[in-house]
C-alpha cells in the first residue's frame, strides 16, 4: 500500500505518538487540574509540557496564548465567529477551505457582514494588489498558509505588511502548513494562528490549536467548565482557560506533544525539502502523461500537495483505480474547497489530490506516476 492522502490525515504515527497516547490513557488517566491527586495533577502536566512545545515549535510570545483545541475548524471558527462585528466585513482568498468558508457564509447572513474574496495572481497566489483593495476597512483578513487543492505556499510576509499598513488583523490557518513549512511568530508576528495536529505533525486526531497575540478581541466559542474560578458561573477571563471549556483530550495533547519532538528531531526545513523533491516528481511525471492535467504550484512553492484531472476518466473513477489496482490511496473530489477548484476551473467534478508526507519515499512518487499513466493507457 502507498498512502498520499496525507493532506487528509497522516498516514504516519510515529511510534513515540502512539506510546505517549498509550500512556496517558494506561498510566494518567485522570481529568486535568479537574482534582487534587496525583494522576490528575500529573494529567495537568501533560497538558503543560505540550503547550510549552507548541509555544517553542512556532515561536508564540507567551505559552498562555496557546489554546488547544479539537482541530484547525475549531480554532479558525473562534476567531470567526468571535471577533467580527455585525455590519463589518472579512476579506479572504478565493482559495479558502470550507473551515473559513462556512462560518464566513454565517456571518454574512447573521451578522450582516460583507465577504470580499481576493483573486488570484498569473502564478496562482493570491493576487496582493487586489488583496490590498478588498483590506481596506476590513475587520478582519483570513488566509491559509498553503492551498489544500494545489498545494501553493501563499506570501504571508506580504500579506502581512499590507494587513499592518491597512491595520486589519489576520488570520493565518496552518493546516497545511504546520509541520511542512517553517512557521516563526517572531519573524512572521500574524494575530491568530490555527493549526492542526493531525496532518503536517503526525499527531492523533482530534487535536489542534489555536495561537492569539491579542486574546481580548476574541469571544470563546463555548462557555463551561475549566477547573478555574469555580465559585463563578461566568466564564473565567483567565488565559489559556477562557478558551479552553470541558474535559480536554489529555491523550491526544500528549501525542501532539510527542509529534512536535520527532518533528524537531529531523527538522521543518528537511521535512519541506523532501516534500518539494516528491512534488517535483510527481508533478514532472504526471505532466508528461497525454490527457492529464496537473493543477499544483512548483515544487519550490508547494507544501507536498499535487492535483490533476484526466480528459477521459472523472477523478473519483481514477482514484478507485489507483486504489483497487495499485494499492495507492488517494482522495478525489472537491476537497472540502468548492471556492477554490471554481478559481482553478476545476469545479464541480474536482481532482485527484496526491497529498505526501515524511513517511513517503522517491520511490512512492515514481509509483504513483507509473500507475497513473497504465490507467490512462
Amino acid at each position: 500500500m502507498i498512502y498520499l492522502d496525507n493532506a487528509a490525515t497522516s498516514g504516519y504515527r510515529p511510534d513515540s505518538v502512539v506510546r505517549a497516547v498509550e500512556h496517558c490513557l494506561t498510566r494518567v488517566n485522570a481529568n486535568p487540574g479537574r482534582s487534587g491527586h496525583r494522576q490528575s495533577v500529573e494529567a495537568a502536566r501533560v497538558i503543560f509540557d505540550a503547550r510549552q512545545k507548541v509555544k517553542s515549535f512556532f515561536s508564540a510570545p507567551n505559552s498562555d496564548l496557546v489554546f488547544f483545541t479539537q482541530n484547525a475548524t475549531q480554532a479558525l471558527n473562534t476567531v470567526i465567529l468571535g471577533t467580527v462585528p455585525r455590519g463589518g466585513s472579512v476579506v479572504t482568498t478565493s482559495m479558502e477551505h470550507n473551515s473559513v468558508m462556512r462560518p464566513l457564509s454565517r456571518l454574512s447572513s447573521a451578522r450582516e457582514v460583507k465577504v470580499l474574496r481576493a483573486g488570484l495572481a498569473k502564478d496562482g497566489a493570491p493576487d496582493l494588489d487586489d488583496f490590498r483593495a478588498k483590506a481596506r476597512g476590513a475587520s478582519l483578513a483570513v488566509v491559509n498558509g498553503a492551498s489544500n487543492v494545489t498545494g501553493r505556499i501563499a506570501p504571508i510576509a506580504e500579506i502581512l505588511d499590507i494587513c499592518r499598513s491597512e491595520r486589519v488583523p489576520i488570520l493565518v490557518d496552518a493546516a497545511q502548513t504546520a509541520g511542512s513549512v517553517l512557521i516563526s511568530l517572531d519573524s512572521l508576528p500574524v494575530d491568530y494562528l490555527a493549526f492542526t495536529g493531525h496532518k503536517g505533525l503526525a499527531g492523533p486526531p482530534g487535536t489542534g490549536g489555536l495561537i492569539a497575540a491579542d486574546p481580548y478581541r476574541m469571544e470563546p466559542l463555548m462557555y463551561g467548565g475549566t477547573g478555574s474560578n469555580s465559585e463563578h458561573e461566568e466564564q473565567p477571563s483567565i488565559f489559556p482557560d477562557r478558551f479552553e471549556s470541558g474535559t480536554m483530550n489529555t491523550p491526544g495533547i500528549a501525542g501532539l506533544g510527542a509529534a512536535i519532538d520527532e518533528i524537531n528531531a529531523v527538522g521543518v526545513e528537511e521535512i519541506r525539502y523532501h516534500k518539494e523533491e516528491l512534488a517535483g516528481i510527481l508533478i514532472g511525471g504526471l505532466s508528461a502523461i497525454k490527457g492529464v492535467n496537473v493543477h499544483a504550484a512548483p515544487p519550490m512553492s508547494n507544501a507536498g500537495v499535487v492535483s490533476f484531472t484526466c480528459d477521459r476518466l472523472t477523478p473519483s473513477d481514477m482514484a478507485a483505480r489507483l486504489d483497487r489496482d495499485f494499492g495507492i490511496m488517494t482522495r478525489p473530489g472537491l476537497h472540502c474547497a468548492p471556492a477554490a477548484h471554481k478559481a482553478i476551473g476545476t469545479f464541480p467534478r474536482g481532482t485527484v489530490r496526491f497529498s505526501v508526507s515524511l513517511r513517503n519515499s522517491v520511490g512512492d512518487a515514481w509509483a504513483a506516476v507509473k500507475a497513473v499513466s497504465e490507467i490512462v493507457a
